[in-house]
């Protein structure tokens, strides 16, 4: 079988290197193609030049290429309606519809969702103009949380300490901070606890957990400075106990995948959950309508299944025949490198080197934001340039094979944050 990707970053990384170990692709039985790809994606995908925008095209290439299973990773074109488009042309898609998709691309309609279905989440308030924001500020007590309602590439969540922070902020996000995403913007109740991910393949009747992650937002050490779309991550997330997994998904996930069904949108693909841990129980933060970036990463790493099969079956409706997903017991942990002026401008062109010997230590390097200079060497063209994942028996031992792997790299125009895990590291040290 063909199958055709989507998407350049480190996600598209991770889940190519896991797609072309399946065994749809075994043996030359099949051809991984990817688009727009980056230079580690090539390693594993035939790269080709598609403008995922233009559903036509991708629809006739696949159709003259007999891709068998589209997968689509990043929101955007979720939001956007490309799968809709293939499934019309009746090409298995891996990816939620643009009606179910809403559940990333606003979130505005996941809270009146969640608030329809019984879903445990902050109290909020959807406002439409600046001066229905800032009056419906007086409902709420700082800290703030403003939301703009559209896809914001992960930076449209504003914390504000104050009430004149809070009114400074609105008047930007209305001012056209985030484009039309902050056409709308959300205003939720401050949430105290941990956060956590979670995981769920689902084609709308059947629910399979997909494993948990713990992220790490804010661009600075002990989660400081200004919030990324993330600096590393590890798998499984222990705070994320059993019984608490269980309670996501008999509170959170499934009334969420029953009430789009009976609602007439059926979600199809992955449904990702940020968690908030309170003493009331979890709370959904939001979704998200794709794979975690760098949560992707880690979960591949860990997981021993088939992926390709997964993600054909849970396209064609048949996940109900499939045993549960397999990961390994160890812990993964990935260490992002972010290019100098990240999240801020980035800077762009810095030589990278050392890949091999980082990845001789045992871990795996994935590109996020590479290119191939004209001289063909490596160098950065994002924020976020490498994902560094490597495995161990827990927290402890994943950071120190990946902080090893990290400091085999040369990469001059690149830094990271040294401090990945150590939330749970502290608790391993000290246990109770």
């Amino acid at each position: 079988m063909n199958i055709l990707l989507a998407g350049s970053g480190g996600r598209e990384h991770a889940l190519a290197w896991k797609l072309a170990q399946s065994r749809l692709l075994a043996d030359g039985a099949g051809t991984l193609y990817a688009t727009p790809g980056n230079p580690g994606i090539a390693q594993h995908a035939e790269l080709v030049a598609l403008d995922l925008t233009d559903h036509e095209a991708v629809a006739r290439f696949c159709d003259e290429n007999r891709i068998g299973l589209v997968v689509i990773g990043p929101e955007a074109p979720l939001v956007d309606g490309l799968a809709d488009s293939l499934r019309a042309r009746l090409i298995s898609v891996f990816g939620p519809s643009q009606a179910a998709a809403q559940l990333e691309g606003s979130k505005g309609f996941t809270k009146d969702l969640c608030e329809r279905a019984g879903i445990p989440t902050a109290g909020y308030v959807r406002t439409r103009s600046l001066a229905e924001a800032t009056d419906a500020l007086d409902r709420f007590a700082a800290p703030y949380v403003l939301k703009a309602d559209g896809l914001a590439a992960g930076k449209g969540v504003v914390i504000a300490e104050t009430r004149a922070e809070a009114e400074e902020a609105l008047a930007d996000m209305f001012g056209g901070a985030f484009g039309d995403a902050g056409a709308e913007v959300v205003i939720e109740e401050f949430m105290t606890g941990e956060e956590a991910s979670f995981f769920a393949i689902t084609d709308g009747a059947t629910i399979m957990p997909f494993g948990s992650a713990q992220d790490h937002k804010r661009v600075g050490e002990g989660d400081t400075g200004p919030n990324t779309g993330g600096m590393g991550a590890y798998s499984p997330a222990p705070v994320l106990t059993p019984v608490l997994e269980a309670e996501v998904i008999q509170r959170i996930i499934g009334p969420t995948v029953h009430a789009m069904t009976n609602e007439g949108t059926s979600y199809s693909g992955v449904l990702y959950a940020g968690l908030m841990l309170t003493v009331e129980g979890p709370k959904l933060i939001e979704y998200n309508a794709r794979f975690g970036d760098p949560e992707c990463q880690v979960l591949m790493m860990r997981y021993e299944g088939d992926l390709g099969e997964l993600l054909l079956a849970c396209a064609d409706n048949r996940l109900a025949a499939l045993p549960a997903p397999r990961f390994s017991p160890e812990t993964a942990l990935t260490v992002v490198m972010a290019a100098d002026g990240y999240p801020g401008t980035p800077k762009k062109g810095g030589r990278i080197a050392g890949i091999d010997a980082a990845e001789a230590t045992g871990a795996k390097v994935f590109h996020a934001g590479t290119v191939l200079g004209a001289d063909g060497t490596l160098q950065s063209s994002g924020g976020r340039v490498l994902n560094v994942t490597a495995l161990g028996d827990n927290v402890t031992q994943a950071q120190a094979a990946a902080y090893a792997a990290v400091d085999a790299l040369d990469f001059a125009d690149g830094f990271c944050r040294r401090d990945i895990g150590w939330r749970e590291v502290a608790r391993e040290q000290t246990p109770d």
